[in-house]
């Protein structure tokens, strides 16, 4: 069981936390579809820090019969879904770039081709 000292502790730095990321989305350098994840967990731990009984109830009826191993289980789910997140934005980021890089190639070749048609009339 957790004492109330640790609780508070863990309370004010999940507090302390949210501020930050909401500090972040306010001041755009943080997108809010990438922050919510990281505010939905945060809020979690904060209700299973408010009510410790919850975590206990929950792992039960998941089958899980230590608390500690329900953290480290959603621990490692929250990490999976952080990670495939990244991965799916990093794709359509990559597929973006390769996009923006044609269109540019594209434009240097119309240019390059309009600057001979100009120095051609000139002459």
């Amino acid at each position: 069981m957790m004492t109330v000292k640790i609780q508070i502790i863990i309370g004010v730095c999940l507090v302390i936390g949210l501020a930050a990321i909401v500090n972040m989305i306010r001041r755009r350098r943080l997108e809010l579809k990438y922050a919510l994840s990281w505010l939905m967990a945060i809020v979690f731990v904060l209700v299973l820090d408010c009510f410790p009984t919850l975590l206990t109830r929950i792992s039960l009826m998941l089958g899980i019969w230590a608390p500690v191993n329900m953290i480290f289980f959603l621990g490692f789910c929250f990490s999976l879904l952080i990670i495939f997140t990244l991965t799916v934005t990093l794709s359509r980021m990559s597929e973006r770039v390769r996009k923006l890089s044609q269109a540019v190639a594209l434009n240097e070749e119309k240019i390059e081709k309009l600057m001979k048609e100009k120095e051609e009339k000139t002459t």
